[in-house]
């Protein structure tokens, strides 16, 4: 085998290995982005600021703990949490289930103390 036929070995076997690290590199970036989660910190700044947006708020909570859930035929984790604020001279506390890879609010209750 002559030497250009081993630099064309080489440049072949080099393409190969540099076209597979990009492609797992890909693949692996992706798998994370859709497996890594919202903080519940992050969730509860959300809702907050979406609240704020009406009125100022009392207080409010969430659990750190991530729960499973089901909507319909959508399973997925969430995150439980609650907003407090007066409203018409009453306390009233509003419970949501927020989505723990995107933050999305999937459900709110509205609760009269």
């Amino acid at each position: 085998m002559n030497e250009e036929n081993q630099l064309n070995y080489f440049k072949g076997g080099l393409a190969v290995g540099v076209g597979f690290g990009l492609v797992s590199g890909v693949a692996s970036a992706l798998w994370y982005n859709k497996k890594r989660s919202i903080t519940p910190d992050q969730v509860l700044d959300n809702v907050k600021q979406a609240f704020l947006q009406e009125g100022p708020i009392e207080g409010s909570w969430i659990s750190f703990e991530k729960q499973p859930s089901r909507k319909f035929a959508i399973r997925s984790k969430s995150y439980h949490g609650g907003i407090s604020r007066i409203e018409d001279d009453q306390l009233v506390i509003y419970e949501f289930i927020a989505d723990a890879y995107t933050g999305t609010v999937l459900d709110i209750k509205r609760i009269m103390e």
